[in-house]
C-alpha cells in the first residue's frame, strides 16, 4: 500500500498529542474487501476513566483541481464513515489535511458543510512541523 505524502507527519503529529497508534493502516473486512484507513489511533481519557478512538485518513490535495480531488476524498470518506458506523460506533473518523489546504480552499467554505454533514471531522496539520494546529 503506497502512503500518502505526509502520512509520517500525521502520525508523529497524533504521537506528539498523546495518541497511541494501534494501527497503520487500521485494516476493516467488510465481506471479500479490506478498507484500509491509513491510522487508527486511541488516547486515555483520564477524565472519563475511557478511551477516545480515532481513525484518521490522509490526503494531499496535490492533484491538477482541489474540488476534484474533495470529490474523491468525500467519497472515501464517506464509505469509511458508514463502514465504522456498521462496526465501530465509538471511533471518530477525520480527513486530515495540510495547512495550505485548509486555508485556501475548506476554512468557512463548501467542504467544511459537507464533511460536518456526513460526521467526519478535519484535521489540520502543518506539514514541517509535524504537529495538529485545528480539530475542526
Amino acid at each position: 500500500m503506497a502512503r500518502d505524502l505526509y502520512h509520517d507527519a500525521v502520525r508523529h503529529a497524533l504521537e506528539k498529542e498523546g495518541w497511541r497508534i494501534t494501527a497503520d493502516p487500521l485494516k476493516i473486512p467488510v465481506e471479500d474487501t479490506n478498507f484500509l484507513i491509513d491510522l487508527g489511533a486511541e488516547r486515555i481519557i483520564a477524565a472519563e476513566n475511557g478511551q477516545e478512538k480515532i481513525a484518521v485518513e490522509i490526503k494531499v490535495f496535490g492533484g491538477l483541481s482541489l474540488v476534484t480531488d474533495f470529490h474523491l476524498a468525500l467519497g472515501q470518506v464517506l464509505n469509511y464513515s458508514l463502514i465504522l458506523g456498521d462496526i465501530d460506533i465509538n471511533r471518530k473518523l477525520w480527513l486530515a489535511v495540510p495547512v495550505d489546504t485548509y486555508l485556501s480552499f475548506f476554512d468557512g467554505r463548501y467542504p467544511t458543510r459537507a464533511l460536518k454533514h456526513i460526521g467526519v471531522g478535519i484535521l489540520v496539520f502543518h506539514p514541517k512541523d509535524e504537529v495538529i494546529l485545528q480539530w475542526h
